[in-house]
């Protein structure tokens, strides 16, 4: 039996859907977890400030990317054992592949982690819809007044235009949750079976 494993990354705009559609898409996708990106924010009180007053959350360097990496690379020597209390039975025989989704809002900015990648989505919704949905939502701390003009949708604009495009699809976040998980679903079962079939022709080859 071979071990093999699929990076999926699920990145987007801030309430553009991304947690949503990870966790449903682990729910339905045997042997997978989720990594994400907002565990790894470095402690308020060492999160610059801008001119203005506005804590710069939206930033790598907020984060702790290195640990965020180190997690991964831990699931990644050992997907099993990282998987061990949540996957279901493998068959026996059965060539089986760990997939790790890896949400967040700046994946695609760092290097590193955006070459480990083998599938990446990014959400997108327009200004006035992520506007209502991120004054919908409570934060610790909560955003200031201006904060989402003044630093998160600037913040998401310079982002998006920095990040690495190569292999990304980008999806309509307005859609439905059964609409964009069954998109992305289908297109990740898609590629299970051909890294499956692959590595069984070549085993059938040795």
């Amino acid at each position: 039996m071979y071990t093999l494993t699929l990076v999926v990354g699920i990145g987007g705009v801030t309430n553009g859907g991304k947690s949503t559609l990870a966790t449903n898409l682990q729910k339905k996708l045997p042997h997978s977890c989720i990594i994400a990106q907002d565990t790894f924010f470095k402690d308020d009180s060492v999160v610059p400030v801008d001119s203005n007053g506005f804590k710069q959350y939206d930033l790598l360097d907020a984060l702790h990317m290195d640990k965020m990496m180190e997690e991964i690379y831990s699931w990644w020597r050992d997907p099993q054992s990282y998987h061990q209390s949540t996957c279901a039975t493998t068959e026996a025989g059965r060539t089986e592949v760990f997939v790790v989704i890896v949400e967040g809002f700046l994946i695609f900015n760092h290097r590193p982690l955006n070459e480990l990648m083998n599938k990446k989505y990014f959400l997108e919704i327009p200004y006035d819809e992520c506007q209502n949905r991120r004054c919908s939502r409570v934060y610790t701390p909560p955003d200031p007044p201006g904060y989402f003009d003044g630093h998160v949708w600037p913040m998401y604009l310079k982002n998006r235009q920095e990040m690495q495009l190569q292999g990304i699809v980008f999806l309509d976040g307005l859609k439905s949750e059964a609409e964009l998980l069954g998109y992305v679903y289908d297109d990740i079962t898609t590629e299970i079976k051909n890294i499956r079939g692959k590595t069984e022709i070549n085993s059938v080859n040795l």
